[in-house]
């Protein structure tokens, strides 16, 4: 049996296309277009804007803010206080229309405090280490850390499997 989706009372949660057992915490706010999928767990303090997809069982920890044009695919983990950027130009009220589309692939993983540039792919199984900055898209399986992020492993595994 489906359980319906959690929605902490002290959450803004404006969209009605929230997954099955999904888990929305304290302090998040998700506008009306987003969609997130099944099983997902978006913790405290997130916002999420409206042209977002999130897939299923993706984990969304504390602090992070997913901007328009931003897909995450099933099984995806987005540790704490990842930055997400969708103008490679910034300028006050200037928008450009419409935004890179930056996406993360199914089981992919970014550590804490890493910062993802516009319209990138973080490739499927990929892993962005803790404070990277990820200029460029990662190939599949890879492991990349550092500013800029290069890669130090890759892994022919697949997706969700844990590297050992």
């Amino acid at each position: 049996m489906e359980k319906p989706a959690y929605i902490h009372p002290l959450a803004d949660v404006q969209s009605t296309a929230i997954g099955a057992d999904s888990r929305v915490w304290q302090f998040a706010i998700v506008l009306p277009g987003a969609r997130i999928g099944a099983e997902v767990n978006i913790c405290s303090h997130c916002f999420i804007e409206n042209d977002v997809v999130v897939g299923d069982r993706v984990t969304v920890k504390s602090g992070v803010q997913l901007w328009d044009g931003i897909s995450i695919e099933d099984d995806a983990f987005i540790g704490p206080n990842v930055t997400f950027t969708n103008d490679r130009y910034p300028r006050s009220k200037v928008y450009d229309q419409p935004f890179d589309r930056t996406v993360v692939k199914k089981g992919a993983s970014i550590g804490g405090g890493a910062v993802i540039l516009p319209g990138v792919t973080i490739g499927e199984g990929a892993m962005v280490g803790a404070g990277a900055v990820v200029t460029r898209s990662v190939p599949p399986n890879t492991t990349v850390v550092g500013n800029p992020a290069r890669p130090i492993a890759r892994k022919d595994r697949p997706a969700g499997e844990p590297q050992r």
